[in-house]
C-alpha cells in the first residue's frame, strides 16, 4: 500500500463518524482510531501510537523497519481583499483535486463576477476517480477563485468567495 493511499484514507476516516478502521491487504495491517479528534495509523508496527494533540501519521519504513512520525500539515485559508464579514464562503466538502471546468478545454463553471445562485455548479473536486459537483449555496456574485486549477484541496478549505445579494 503505497503512502498517498494510506494517506487517503485517514481523510477519509477523519471526516466521517467512524471511530476506528482496520484494513489488511497483502500482509500489511493499516489501523487507525479517532482519539479526541486526532487519528493515528499504525502499519506494520504492534505497539499504539503515543496520543498527541495534533494528528500525526505513523508508518513502518520497510528497508528498516524504524517507525517514523510526521504531524498532518493544517491548511491556511487565504486571505480576500475585500472584507470578508459580508462574504460567504464556498468549502470544499471532501479531500480532491479542484477543477474550474468539465474538462480540460472547456470553460471555467465560473470566475469572478459571475453570477451564482443556490444550485449552481462552481467546481469540480476530484475524490478517488469520482467526479463530484460542487454547487453554491447562496445566491450572489463570485469575487475571488481562492484555489487554482489541479490544485489539492482539503475538507472544509475555501474555494470561492460569494457577495451575497
Amino acid at each position: 500500500m503505497k503512502i498517498q493511499e494510506i494517506r487517503e484514507l485517514i481523510k477519509l476516516v477523519d471526516q466521517s463518524e467512524i471511530d476506528e478502521f482496520v484494513f489488511e491487504s497483502d500482509g500489511s495491517k493499516v489501523k487507525m482510531k479517532k482519539n479526541k479528534g486526532a487519528v493515528y495509523s499504525v502499519a506494520p508496527v504492534t505497539q499504539e501510537a503515543p496520543k498527541a494533540e495534533a494528528p500525526q501519521v505513523k508508518t513502518a519504513d520497510k528497508l528498516e523497519g524504524k517507525p517514523t512520525v510526521q504531524e498532518a500539515p493544517v491548511p491556511e485559508a487565504p486571505k480576500s481583499n475585500e472584507s470578508d464579514d459580508h462574504l460567504h464562503m464556498i468549502t470544499s466538502p471532501m479531500v480532491g483535486t479542484f477543477y474550474q471546468s468539465p474538462t480540460p478545454d472547456a470553460e471555467a463553471y465560473v470566475k469572478p463576477g459571475s453570477k451564482v445562485s443556490s444550485g449552481t455548479v462552481v467546481c469540480i473536486v476530484e475524490a478517488m476517480k469520482l467526479f463530484n459537483e460542487i454547487e453554491a449555496e447562496v445566491e450572489g456574485e463570485i469575487v475571488e477563485v481562492l484555489v487554482k486549477d489541479g490544485q489539492l484541496v482539503e475538507y472544509g478549505q475555501p474555494l470561492f468567495s460569494v457577495k451575497p445579494q
